[in-house]
């Protein structure tokens, strides 16, 4: 598995979400085609296929839970795990 499959999988799990860098967050983001948009420490990533925003902010090195817990239900409502 590549580090894409892996950072998918960690996400989708559920498990450690205290636990999820905010460069793999980030890299995961960017893989699934999302475009990037920097306001200050907001790091702001829209989608051609949703109406949603996503909206990250790191804590320290790390992403915040809440935030990776918005990530997944997107990528599950939207089915953009490849």
């Amino acid at each position: 598995m590549g580090k894409f499959e892996n950072v998918l999988a960690v996400i989708l799990r559920g498990a450690s979400d205290n636990n999820v860098s905010f460069t793999d967050l980030s890299y995961l983001l960017k893989t699934l085609n999302f475009e990037l948009r920097i306001k200050g420490d907001h790091f702001i990533y829209t989608h051609p296929a949703m109406v949603e925003i996503i909206n990250i902010q790191p804590l320290g090195n790390k992403a915040k839970a809440y935030q990776v817990k918005q990530v997944r239900n997107l990528i599950l409502k939207y089915k953009l795990a490849r």
